[in-house]
Order: C-alpha cells, then sequence, then structure tokens
C-alpha cells in the first residue's frame, strides 16, 4: 500500500493520533506472532497533552457544572459535598513559569518476560511535537541516544509531513559523528534502524536509513533485539492493516 500523507490533505482532518496508535499496534501485533513466546511486544501510549488540570481549572469547572460530582445545573449530585479523590494542597504562589511541551509517546517495545520484563528492543512512530522545536528535537534525540547507550535495538519511523526536520541527522550531529552517517538530502520522511554491538573489542552502532516517499511503498527493516539478534520489522503489512482497519484506502 502507498504511503498517505496523514497530516495534510483529505487525512489531515482525522486525527494523526489514532493512525499512529492503531499503527502500534499492528507493529505489537505482527511481532507477537512471530517472535519466541518469551519475548512480547506492547504498545504503550502516552498523551502527554493530557495533562492532570490545574486546581484553578478544577473549580472553574465546579462553578459552570462541569466537574465530576455535579448535576447539570451545577448542584452537588444526592446532595451531598463534592469530595475530591485526592486531598488537595495549594502550594505558594510563584513567578517561576516555563513554557513546555508535553509530547505524545507512541512507541511499541519487546520485553523479554523471563528476566523481568527486560526492554530488548523499542519502535518509535515520531510525533509532530518531536519536530517542533529545537528543544523537543534534542529531547527526542537524548531519549534515542539512551536506548543505543544501553544496547538497546532502536527503529524511528517518521511520517510527519507538516515539520520538515530529520531526526537522525539531528542525532549524528549532536554526537558529533562522520558526516557520511548524515542521510544525504536531509529527508523529512524516513526509517531509521540502530542496532548496538560489539566487534573486535570495540562498541558499535549498525544503522540502517531508508528515504520514504509517499505514494510508494515501506520497507522491511531489522530490530535488533539487546543480545538475541534481529527481528524482521514488516512496515508495509503492519501499515496496510492500520489503514484497513480504520477505513483507510
Amino acid at each position: 500500500m502507498p504511503l498517505l500523507d496523514h497530516f495534510r490533505g483529505p487525512l489531515g482532518r482525522r486525527a494523526w493520533q489514532s493512525f499512529h496508535a492503531r499503527w502500534s499496534v499492528a507493529i505489537a501485533d505482527d511481532l507477537n506472532r512471530r517472535l519466541p513466546r518469551r519475548f512480547v511486544a506492547d504498545a504503550p501510549m502516552s498523551l502527554g497533552s493530557y495533562m492532570a488540570a490545574d486546581v484553578v481549572e478544577y473549580e472553574e469547572l465546579r462553578e459552570v457544572g462541569h466537574a465530576p460530582g455535579l448535576t447539570g445545573n451545577g448542584t452537588p449530585e444526592n446532595g451531598g459535598a463534592v469530595a475530591l479523590a485526592t486531598e488537595t494542597y495549594a502550594p505558594p504562589e510563584t513567578d517561576l513559569v516555563m513554557s513546555a511541551t508535553f509530547d505524545v509517546h507512541l512507541k511499541v517495545e519487546i520485553r523479554d518476560t523471563t528476566d523481568d520484563y527486560r526492554v530488548l528492543a523499542v519502535v518509535e512512530l515520531v510525533s509532530p511535537s518531536n519536530k517542533k522545536e529545537s528543544g523537543e528535537r534534542a529531547r527526542f534525540v537524548g531519549k534515542c541516544l539512551s536506548y543505543l547507550d544501553e544496547g538497546i535495538g532502536l527503529v524511528v519511523i517518521d511520517i510527519v509531513t507538516e515539520r520538515r526536520w530529520n531526526l537522525h541527522n539531528e542525532l549524528i550531529r549532536r554526537t558529533e559523528k562522520e558526516a557520511n552517517l548524515l542521510m544525504a538530502g536531509d529527508p523529512y520522511l524516513y526509517v531509521t534502524a540502530y542496532r548496538p554491538t560489539h566487534r573486535k573489542e570495540e562498541d558499535l552502532i549498525d544503522m540502517w536509513l531508508w528515504p520514504l516517499t509517499l505514494g510508494a511503498a515501506l520497507p522491511a527493516v531489522p530490530l535488533a533485539l539487546k543480545g538475541y539478534g534481529c527481528v524482521r520489522l514488516d512496515l508495509e503489512a503492519t501499515y496496510a492493516e492500520a489503514c484497513e482497519r480504520l477505513r483507510i484506502t
């Protein structure tokens, strides 16, 4: 199935989070069909932008009758007082407020069930917020480097069309490695695979790089499991499954 633009055009009106979540589940399902039973692939999702509301926001919702425990006209249900789930604490006022972007984390983790659920490999699906500004890009690159420093295999999938950054090239520039490791042309749609390894008394990271093109098929890539070789990650089949499940044609 050809790669589609999930951020612009007709598909741009649909929530990209739904597709990324469905694709990550399809990847986990495919891996679980083929991995030995001691390994398990899971697709944990964290919608970082949906943070707990400030107490002031909660109080404002109470005033208009939308907080939990209130009826439609703003009176407490059952005639009683509204009880918060936890005891609240009003901290002292502060003028120190820092802007932030809470990322949406969509990934697949492969864990070893016989070894305290140790993470062996990770598939990261890039979100728009990962490419938004230099701070967000640096944080994503730092996360990737922390996986590799621990010997965890990594695949990064970036189909975000609305922000034209190449996070692999940011990673290479941050580590000040050789220029031949950069993706030529700085493509903003790509898949990269990384295998930490030790050969001839040297720590190394094998890399595979695939620029992507809208309208073209997706590749099959190696996903390195820490200490257990590689498994084939079929992006084309899992992408087609996710599109079918969400009725995207």
